[in-house]
């Protein structure tokens, strides 16, 4: 990095931080090890919300909609809960 780029302001302009109620789904899913059975998923992460287009929800009841009981790899996770919880803008807390 040049000394003109290091003037302590970020490259880019960040913008106001605006408060989004619940976890991403990768973050949660960061915290498990893999594979692991939805039940150990439940008991670990079950209380933990989640960000939805549709507004935060619990990872144990979207857990309830997901068929599989075991899963092999965080990617096969994550997509069976996208497929529950769909992809999509997040509203805002206010």
């Amino acid at each position: 990095m040049s000394d003109e780029e290091d003037d302590g302001e970020p490259a880019v302009e960040l913008g106001e931080k605006t408060p989004v109620e619940g976890a991403p789904l990768a973050r949660v899913s960061s915290r498990l090890h893999w594979p692991i059975q939805q039940s150990e998923v439940d008991r670990l992460e079950g209380d933990s919300v989640l960000r939805t287009a549709d507004g935060p929800r619990s990872l144990s009841a979207v857990l309830e909609e997901v068929d599989l009981t075991y899963f092999e790899r965080r990617q096969e996770f994550e997509r069976h809960v996208r497929d529950v919880i769909g992809t999509g803008p997040v509203e805002t807390a206010e």
